[in-house]
């Protein structure tokens, strides 16, 4: 399994690249899966449903199963956030684990940046940082920088650079 970051402030369009990097290397023959840290309280359950109800009561996880897919919730209950490497070892094997968020994690990422946001690049400060896609900023670099319309150079780049774990 290998993992590769995409890193950004928010409104900087790291979702709309995902959404068109993950056909692109699954058109490649990589299965790919991804591990989105949010820093807003997250639910996939909805109030008055039986899991709902049931994970309420105080189960510590409530696995979801339906038709088309399956959900595993894990009640945290004041415990602190899991490290990133914990949650890989949940996730089933595959070829590669995109990973948004974690900005403090040791592992390669690509930063969304476009001018027009208003806010600074992450690189330098943020570890890992090994390119950026999008404008070019005015300040030099001592990444690559690579277009943000242009998929297949990024793919290449996210097979290229991505960490073994």
């Amino acid at each position: 399994m290998k993992v590769f970051g995409i890193a950004g402030h928010s409104g900087m369009g790291k979702t709309t690249l995902l959404e068109r990097l993950i056909p692109e290397l699954t058109a490649r023959g990589l299965v790919v899966s991804l591990v989105k840290h949010s820093h807003k309280n997250v639910d996939i359950d909805r109030p008055g449903k039986d899991s709902f109800r049931l994970r309420e009561s105080g189960c510590k996880e409530v696995l979801l199963l339906g038709n088309h897919r399956w959900a595993l919730m894990h009640e945290l209950r004041g415990a602190e956030e899991p490290p990133l490497a914990a949650l890989l070892d949940r996730m089933q094997h595959c070829d590669l684990v995109l990973i948004e968020g974690f900005k403090d994690g040791d592992f390669p990422k690509l930063e969304v940046w476009r001018r027009d946001v208003g806010k600074p690049t992450l690189w330098p400060d943020w570890p890992g940082i090994v390119a950026l896609a999008g404008d070019t900023p005015a300040t030099s670099v001592d990444v690559p920088v690579l277009g943000l319309s242009d998929i297949a150079p990024i793919a290449e780049f996210v097979m290229a650079h991505a960490a073994t774990r």
